[in-house]
């Protein structure tokens, strides 16, 4: 909250409420445009018609797409059976769906059409009006939930996927996402100097990188690592936790400074290898 806006902007991420109709490259392209960034990304594609929760990088914070894109994501929506069916019996079927499934994209997806696994934390189907329900479903980042309709309704005679809303993904969720009326609103009131709504929406870069475990270097060694070391025994300022695993991500600091996000690597001198240093 203390630093000037502009140095905010260069490593942050803004929660943006995604209306249906525009594609999520055409969104992140507004945003980077209102707020003049040199580069926007955003953590998962939402087709045009699918609404809901979209955080977009800004800047420096586009390096950090791959550390969130591949969080679980929730989604709420409706399915509509192409044959008459009970809530308790489509309850049942949709049961069979949760753990791992395989799943082949479809034909318009920008991905490689190859079978691949993916998992469903859960599949519920909470009301019925006619031949609609209304489900939630948390899933595996990668999860196609138009696919995951369409291979329910082959269990039941015919389903398909009526529409469909993102509520999280990963860290970021839709009680704390603005639309892009609010957007245009904000941007408004900072374009007439007040930033102070605009300073409220935006998530630093570092507020998001903590939700991995933290290690601390001594302030002598920050020249070193920002220039591409690795982190050694030696670099240490305090033992890293003992509930960190090899492999897991951990950000690093030294005293109150963001350091960068690194691989805990744990081996002999070696603590970590760098994956992002903020310099």
């Amino acid at each position: 909250m203390e630093k000037p806006i502009k140095e905010l902007l260069k490593f942050s991420i803004i929660n943006i409420d995604k209306p249906s109709g525009p594609t999520s490259f055409t969104v992140s392209t507004y945003i980077a445009k209102e707020l003049k960034a040199t580069k926007a990304s955003h953590f998962g594609t939402l087709d045009p018609q699918v609404s809901g929760v979209l955080p977009i990088a800004l800047n420096r914070a586009c390096r950090l797409s791959t550390f969130f894109m591949n969080k679980d994501k929730s989604y709420v929506g409706i399915i509509r059976v192409h044959k008459e069916i009970s809530l308790e019996e489509l309850q049942k079927e949709a049961k069979k769906f949760i753990g791992k499934i395989t799943q082949l994209p479809p034909v318009r997806s920008s991905v490689k059409r190859a079978v691949r696994e993916r998992e469903v934390k859960s599949f519920e189907i909470l009301e019925k009006r006619d031949k609609d329900f209304l489900f939630m479903t948390e899933v595996q980042a990668g999860t196609y939930i138009r696919k995951l309709c369409s291979d329910l309704g082959e269990k039941i005679g015919g389903a398909h996927m009526l529409e469909l809303r993102r509520t999280k993904a990963g860290i970021f969720s839709e009680n704390k996402s603005i639309t892009l009326y609010e957007f245009d609103k904000i941007i408004k009131d900072y374009k007439s100097g007040n930033d102070g709504p605009l300073r409220n929406v935006l998530i630093s870069g570092e507020e998001a990188c903590k939700i991995f475990p933290k290690i601390k270097v001594r302030k002598d060694v920050v020249k070193k690592i920002i220039t591409g070391s690795p982190i050694f025994k030696s670099f240490l300022s305090e033992s890293p936790g003992k509930d960190i695993q090899k492999g897991q991500k951990v950000v690093v600091y030294a005293e109150d400074r963001f350091i960068g996000v690194y691989e805990f690597i744990n081996s002999k001198d070696l603590i970590a290898k760098p994956e992002f240093v903020l310099n």
